[in-house]
């Protein structure tokens, strides 16, 4: 198994509007991604996180999906983010994952932040799902997931945890422990990508995106920087891990219901 090349993508959102995140983030890839594997993107990054609206929803095949599909095949990698999506007549909080041979992958938000009335207007998804990438087993995740355990188990079925956020600066302190937690108790790569940036608001946000290894140690720490970050997941320092210490192996069974 070849190592996976991993760049996250911490930036401000330009406030509902598509085009111009669309712009900002195509030229953040262009200039930084191009030896990457897989390319992380915040949570609803051509908008912010605007629950009062759902002007700016997307389809499917929208302009959004389709610069995801293209940014995949020029970078040859994997391009993941959320993205207010229309379904028919109900709205998602839609993680987006591309693929450089121009499939796609979509994991719909479980846990919706009630705390701001995100459950109002979207539809919680109802599926947790497991995206290859180069042969590592990708478990994504959106935002106030990492608060809910049970969702992000490893049932020995992912190598890498995901969380694409807009998590305020306010909490920050919150998402920090979590994902730390979700590294250690997993024992999994996690990746956890938060914007920068004051939103339309009024609420800020100071990053603290991460990769962490699977014993909980930070990997990548930009802090409130804005910008790309990259790192190498070794695979076999991964195994190696598991191998010794079995705890995947002496959790209780259960099943989400």
């Amino acid at each position: 198994m070849q190592d996976l090349v991993v760049t996250i993508v911490q930036e401000s959102i330009v406030w509902e509007n598509p085009q111009a995140n669309r712009d900002k983030f195509g030229q953040l890839l262009q200039d930084n991604c191009r030896d990457s594997d897989l390319v992380l993107l915040p949570e609803m990054f051509t908008t912010g996180f605007n629950l009062k609206s759902t002007a700016q929803a997307e389809t499917m095949s929208g302009p959004t999906v389709q610069w995801m599909l293209e940014k995949a095949s020029e970078l040859n990698a994997d391009v993941a983010g959320s993205v207010k999506i229309k379904d028919g007549e109900r709205f998602f909080n839609r993680l987006i994952w591309a693929k450089p041979d121009g499939s796609l992958q979509t994991y719909d938000k479980r846990h919706l932040f009630s705390f701001a009335g995100e459950d109002k207007i979207y539809t919680p998804g109802k599926e947790r799902v497991i995206i290859d990438c180069k042969g590592w087993r990708c478990c994504p995740q959106i935002c106030y997931d990492l608060r809910f355990p049970v969702w992000s188990r490893n049932r020995k079925d992912y190598d890498v945890l995901i969380y694409v956020a807009n998590w305020p600066k306010v909490r920050v302190g919150h998402w920090t422990s979590l994902l730390t937690a979700r590294a250690i108790e997993n024992l999994s790569y996690t990746v956890g990508v938060n914007r920068v940036g004051e939103d339309g608001n009024g609420h800020a946000h100071n990053g603290q995106s991460a990769i962490l290894g699977p014993k909980g140690k930070p990997l990548v720490e930009p802090g409130s920087r804005a910008g790309c970050y990259t790192m190498t997941l070794d695979y076999a320092e991964l195994q190696r891990y598991r191998n010794k210490f079995k705890a995947l192996d002496d959790g209780d069974d259960f099943k989400i219901l």
